[in-house]
């Protein structure tokens, strides 16, 4: 199966996992999709993640979910913004807020990945990957 958008894959799985309550999701690995897993545990989305080598091929990214006291996913929606057929950039200025301030962009600058927070404090901006709420 050849995969056009490894990164909707990751939230794919991500949102299927955390509808069906899963406590953990793999996906294979790539540099982009540790960041965005660094981004979501410091926003306090996920509970944790971890990197697992293994052998022959290439690494898979361990993402552990997270729930509240309801057991409801803390995430409530993770949705791509830029599509490998249809790219979205955006200004630093022009960065669009998630539910009024409640959610995050995740937007890849030339200073790295970072939340729509970061991008408009350092000012730059940048492709943005996916909103997370």
């Amino acid at each position: 199966m050849s995969m056009t958008d490894p990164i909707a894959d990751m939230l794919t799985r991500i949102r299927n996992a955390n509808m069906a309550r899963f406590n953990k999701v793999d996906i294979p690995l790539s540099k982009v999709k540790l960041e965005i897993a660094k981004i979501l545990k410091q926003e306090g989305y996920i509970k944790n993640f971890k990197v697992l080598n293994q052998e022959g091929n290439k690494g898979v990214l361990r993402v552990y979910l997270k729930y509240d006291a309801q057991n409801r996913g803390i995430i409530t929606g993770i949705k791509r913004v830029s599509k490998p057929s249809l790219r979205v950039y955006v200004k630093s200025k022009k960065i669009p807020r998630v539910l009024n301030g409640y959610g995050i962009n995740i937007i890849s600058t030339p200073k790295g990945i970072m939340t729509d927070r970061e991008a408009i404090k350092l000012n730059v901006g940048g492709e943005l990957i996916c909103s997370v709420w």
